[in-house]
């Protein structure tokens, strides 16, 4: 159970995020999470789009450089702790994260993070017996 995400590495200047989220636009693309990280020199944007294969090939003619990551979209209960618990299960696991953000859209009172972990067929199997959900894209597109 993962979901594609798109990586594109920009370099630290005014607009460069801009006309990547253009493109998107004329293309009809929708954001459904976002997370830009950088330092001085570059920025690395991650997202979960509607339509991860088309943002790819028009990202990559835009001449950005862009790839492909599978990651996990986790459910967690919005209150708090509830983070917290699904991080424990990966814990108990011996799975780390290397990354994580949040959804711009909700599932009822229900929070959805996206998890970058070092074994993610394990972290599947963990998360799943511990009875938390998992979205595919096509779930993250129907909410």
């Amino acid at each position: 159970m993962f979901v594609k995400q798109i990586s594109v590495f920009l370099e630290n200047k005014p607009g460069k995020l801009f006309q990547v989220t253009q493109v998107l636009k004329e293309h009809n693309i929708d954001i459904s999470a976002i997370s830009v990280a950088d330092t001085t020199e570059f920025g690395i944007a991650r997202m979960i789009v509607d339509k991860p294969d088309l943002a790819e090939d028009v990202i990559k003619a835009a001449k950005f450089p862009v790839s492909t990551t599978d990651v996990l979209a986790v459910e967690v209960p919005d209150t708090p702790g509830g983070l917290n618990d699904a991080l424990k299960v990966l814990f108990d696991a011996s799975i780390s994260v290397e990354y994580l953000y949040s959804f711009i859209k909700r599932n009822g009172d229900k929070a959805l993070i996206l998890f970058r972990v070092e074994n993610p067929t394990k972290a599947v199997e963990v998360l799943q017996s511990a009875g938390i959900k998992l979205y595919s894209n096509e779930e993250i597109n129907s909410l």
